[in-house]
């Protein structure tokens, strides 16, 4: 194990991946690197809020992360030092799953990993940042035997 995982489920939403599904999609995306981190599932409306306040945008989202921002001199001195946190809301996965025509347990895995590349600095400001966390996005969910989360199945005939 990688890593140091706490999750904290505040949404009543059924049928979420349970612990260990969690911990097998963090440590993918840790790529062996050391670290702890929180995951927290919300509901709609305090994903909203959270959204508001840190991505001036007023409306829930599927993931957040708030990277852990210590001193390097610090992290350097901890065995499991703290990457940062993924909020995640339930209700986004799921609405975003069934749209996208996938199985609602390879979003939540896409979306966790997503957030993990983002606290290991990862970014899609520009093009090139995006090819390239995409990229490895794709490389973590197919070694976890997921497929491609960028090729959307249609819903249509």
């Amino acid at each position: 194990m990688n890593c140091e995982l706490a999750i904290l489920r505040d949404s009543d939403l059924s049928g979420m991946p349970d612990d260990e599904a969690f911990q097998s999609w963090v440590d993918a995306a840790l790529d062996d690197q050391a670290a702890s981190l929180a995951i927290r599932i919300v509901d709609k409306s305090e994903s909203r809020v959270l959204n508001r306040r840190y991505r001036k945008q007023d409306k829930p989202t599927n993931v957040l992360s708030f990277s852990a921002d210590l001193p390097p001199e610090v992290s350097a001195q901890l065995a499991c030092p703290p990457l940062g946190d993924l909020v995640i809301c339930a209700a986004v996965v799921r609405a975003e799953a069934l749209a996208q025509n996938k199985p609602e347990i390879h979003h939540w895995a896409h979306m966790t990993v997503h957030g993990v590349l983002h606290l290991r600095g990862f970014d899609h400001e520009t093009g090139p940042e995006a090819q390239r966390m995409e990229q490895h996005e794709i490389d973590v969910l197919a070694g976890l035997g997921i497929p491609d989360p960028y090729r959307v199945k249609s819903n249509e005939c």
